[in-house]
Formats: C-alpha cells, sequence, structure tokens
C-alpha cells in the first residue's frame, strides 16, 4: 500500500507540474496540484485526498493519513481546517505528541474562526501531560468503574449516572459508557442514548456514539435515531463514520438515501468502501445523476476492491471526468484484473486522452512491462512519447531496458 501511495504522488508531482507552475505564478491559495482555471476540480480533488486520508484514518494507518491531511492542509482549500484537525488526530493515535501540538498551533494561528478549534482544545488537552496526583486519581477511579461490571445493574446504574453528569474526568466518564454498554437494562440503554444525543459535551457525546455503535448491529437503530435528532453536520459526519464499526449496511443505505445534503450523503457513501458494500454501491451509481456523487461512488468501489464496477465505469460511462477517474481507480486499486482491463481500454479507444489517462494508471500500478509492450506498437507519436516520459522514472528492468533500446538505435 505504502509503495502505491509513493507511486502515486511521483506521477501528481511529474504530470501536474504545469497545475504547480501556474498555482506559484498566481499565489491563489488552495491550488497546489490543481487546475486552477477550474473550482470544480480543486474540490474535487481536495475531497479525494480528504476522503483517502479519512479511510486511511479509519483502518488505523496514521502514517498514511497524516501524510493525506498534510496534503489537504496545504492545499489551504474550504477542507484545510479540518485536514489540520485530523492530522493532529492522527498524530496523536501514533504517539507523536509534539507533532499534533504543533498542527493545533497551526490551526489556530491559521483558522481562528475554525469550528475545529473547540475540539482541537480537547484534544490538545488530551496530549498534554498531567500531573501524577491526577493521573493517579484517575486511575483508581477507572479501577472502581471497572469493578462496576460485576456489580448489579440496578446498583451500579446510579453511580455511573452521576459519573456521567459530575466532573469526573472525560477518561473516567468514557470507561462509565462502556460500562453502560455492558448494563443491559433499559435504564442503562436509555442513559447512553440520552448521553449520544446531547450537545452540551461534545467529546462525550462522540465517545458515546462510538460505544453504540462498538456494541453491535443491533443498535444501528439508535444511531438512525440520534442522525436524525441533531441538526450537527460534524455529529451527523461521525455517526456515518460509526456504521463502518458496527457494519449496519443497511442502516446506513438508508440515511443514504433519505439524506438530502449532497455533502452527507457523499460522506455516507465514503463509508460504504470499507464495509465492502459493491452491490450497494453499483446500484447508488446507476441511480445517482449528480456528477460529484458518482465521483465519491467511484472512489468507494476502489476502497471496496470492486475491480469489476471499475472496469465496468471506465468502459461505458459517458462522461469524460468520471470515465477518467475510473481508469485512475483501476491504476489504484484495480490489482491484475484492473492491469488487464486497462490494457484492454488502451487498445480498443481511438480517444487519446483517454489513452493518456491509461497510460497515467498504468504508471501508478508500476506497471512497466505492459507499457513497454504498448510503446513498442504504439505508431502515434504523442502517445508513444507519452509513455516513454512515463517509462523513464520508474526505474525497473523492463523500463530500463528499454530505454537503452531507444539510445541505441
Amino acid at each position: 500500500m505504502k509503495r502505491t501511495f509513493w507511486i502515486f504522488l511521483s506521477y501528481l508531482l511529474l504530470f501536474l507540474a504545469p497545475a504547480l507552475s501556474s498555482a506559484a505564478q498566481t499565489e491563489t491559495p488552495g491550488s497546489a496540484f490543481l487546475d486552477p482555471q477550474s473550482a470544480q476540480k480543486a474540490n474535487s480533488r481536495e475531497d479525494e485526498l480528504y476522503a483517502s486520508a479519512n479511510t486511511a484514518l479509519n483502518n488505523g494507518d496514521y502514517d498514511a493519513a497524516v501524510s493525506g491531511f498534510d496534503q489537504v492542509a496545504r492545499m489551504k482549500g474550504r477542507r484545510a481546517d479540518g485536514a489540520l484537525y485530523w492530522k493532529a488526530y492522527a498524530l496523536k493515535r501514533n504517539s507523536r505528541a509534539t507533532e499534533a501540538l504543533a498542527a493545533i498551533a497551526q490551526l489556530r494561528k491559521e483558522y481562528p474562526q475554525s469550528s475545529y478549534l473547540s475540539d482541537a482544545q480537547k484534544l490538545e488537552l488530551e496530549i498534554r501531560p498531567r500531573s501524577p496526583e491526577s493521573i493517579a486519581d484517575d486511575d483508581m477511579k477507572l479501577y472502581a468503574v471497572d469493578a462496576l461490571m460485576q456489580t448489579d445493574p440496578d446498583k451500579a446504574f446510579p453511580i455511573l449516572e452521576k459519573l456521567l453528569q459530575g466532573n469526573a474526568s472525560v477518561q473516567v466518564k468514557d470507561r462509565a459508557l462502556f460500562v453502560l454498554t455492558q448494563n443491559k437494562s433499559e435504564k442503562a440503554q436509555q442513559l447512553l442514548l440520552s448521553v449520544a444525543k446531547g450537545s452540551n459535551q461534545p467529546e462525550l457525546q462522540a465517545r458515546a456514539i462510538k460505544w453504540i455503535a462498538v456494541s453491535g448491529h443491533r443498535n444501528g437503530q439508535a444511531l438512525r435515531e440520534i442522525y436524525q435528532a441533531t441538526t450537527n453536520v460534524e455529529v451527523k459526519k461521525q455517526i456515518l463514520k460509526s456504521f463502518i464499526i458496527n457494519g449496519d449496511k443497511e442502516g446506513l443505505l438508508a440515511i443514504i438515501r433519505q439524506e438530502s445534503s449532497p455533502e452527507l450523503r457523499r460522506e455516507g457513501i465514503r463509508q460504504l468502501g470499507p464495509m465492502r458494500a459493491e452491490p450497494e454501491l453499483r446500484q447508488i451509481y446507476k441511480e445517482s445523476t449528480d456528477p460529484g456523487t458518482r465521483e465519491t461512488v467511484l472512489q468507494s468501489m476502489g476502497v471496496a476492491g470492486d475491480t469489476q464496477g471499475l472496469i465496468e465505469a471506465a468502459k461505458t460511462e459517458p462522461d469524460p471526468e468520471l470515465r477518467s477517474k475510473a481508469i485512475r481507480n483501476l491504476g489504484i486499486f484495480g490489482g491484475g484484473q484492473g492491469l488487464s482491463a486497462l490494457t484492454d481500454i488502451y487498445n480498443s479507444n481511438a480517444d487519446v486522452s483517454t489513452k493518456k489517462e491509461v497510460i497515467r494508471a498504468l504508471f501508478v500500478h508500476g506497471a512497466a512491462k505492459d507499457m513497454v509492450a504498448l510503446a513498442r506498437k504504439e505508431t502515434n507519436p504523442e502517445l508513444k512519447k507519452e509513455l516513454v516520459r512515463n517509462l523513464s522514472i520508474m526505474g525497473s528492468p523492463e523500463a530500463n531496458e528499454y530505454m537503452m533500446e531507444i539510445l541505441n538505435k
């Protein structure tokens, strides 16, 4: 996975150099790696990077998440402040406290009005060392809370309720929420649900949502209730992400189909990728007429490993932008089946721009052998040059051997 990421990054740096040059001349914020003539394309690329970093974060690949969010932050677009926050979060999870605090400081300095500042402040408090006395006190309370799991549920409930309403640390309250999930009484479940619906303690609300999701598929209805009850977009996004934890594809699909906000609808679709919801993603792609939504579906197909779905889109999609997106994803996610499809598309398609997109996808895939084969029989000078230019930086034995052939002619 890391090898694919660096190959993909090399491709961006090499072939989008004109966009970078233009961005440097115009000093347009957020235009790095993008076509400065199209704000829509810029937003699309920013969203793609943000979604990929978010997927890496959810999968526990913190190095990739940090790198991805850092790219988004440096674009200084509409997601830059969120990217800085999540970069700090990923750094914290990766035990890189000093760097996490630096990211929070950057967020505070560059985006003083950001809605992420409140969460960033809480994250900072978690990162900074506490006094030994405070740690010792919390440790004892955590042991005591754990012991409540062995206590009669009726006796444990009022203690847990008092802890959640009192001044205990977030860590102690979080453990109390976990113990509530083990208490099967109606009162315990209602208390957990009320904390998850409440907005006066955002961090505690987030943890309650997490524990409801961890409790299993049966709590999908509770998550949907919380989703409908809140108007906070960030909370809604967090709930959408939590469906990955409890595996409730049907519940997530119900929200996606009812959601009128394109942003939230796409966020939900992004979660279907890690859930490997291949048939569902194909159906959404067929039903949707919104290019942005369809692009998000293609990204999720890649994450889900739905090579066949990407091949179908790459071969039949009439929209050139979406077709290019499907082809790029085949290069990143398609594996051997995707490689075969890419060469088929190249050989059967007369459109030069489509062929160039296939070349880039083959480059990302690292398919030097196949690219050499295409270059040897290519008669179009423009396409042959494109193939050779890509091969010249791949460094593979097949590519180097072909470069020697060219020099010896």
